[in-house]
């Protein structure tokens, strides 16, 4: 078995990794062992200033490891892989377009913008919100 980790490209990768750490419940990763922060490691490893924020990762006891990197150009496309956020597992009707509604409220508040609602149906559709984060990058709430 191999170890995936999941990469942003971004403007942004602290605000991004602010906003998925609370949208996927991970922490921001800390600074590598003996240091006390990353401003004292990066001082440590000769990084410029012009490159602290270039990078960013969150991370979770279990899951991967997601990883946010600095690009110069803007997002310019719909994504043909995006992320399925499971806010509702087990959930089905209307409990679990509530429990979408609340999940989707929640993250619009911390900057994400709703996209789509579509609604359970026929044959295999339980419904799910489409949003996307804070720079666009499109994900479902199911």
């Amino acid at each position: 078995m191999r170890e995936v980790q999941i990469t942003f490209d971004c403007a942004d990768p602290a605000k991004l990794a602010a906003f998925w750490a609370e949208a996927l419940g991970y922490e921001v990763q800390g600074p590598p062992a003996g240091f006390a922060s990353w401003e004292q490691a990066l001082d440590a490893f000769g990084v410029p200033e012009q490159e602290r924020d270039s990078r960013s990762a969150i991370v979770a006891p279990s899951g991967p490891r997601v990883f946010f990197q600095r690009v110069p150009e803007g997002k310019q496309v719909k994504n043909r892989v995006h992320l399925d956020v499971r806010a509702a597992p087990g959930l089905q009707g209307q409990a679990r377009m509530e429990a979408l509604e609340a999940e989707a409220t929640r993250l619009t508040a911390l900057g994400a913008t709703r996209l789509a609602r579509h609604e359970p149906g026929p044959p295999l559709s339980a419904g799910h919100i489409v949003l996307a984060d804070p720079e666009g990058n499109e994900f479902c709430l199911d």
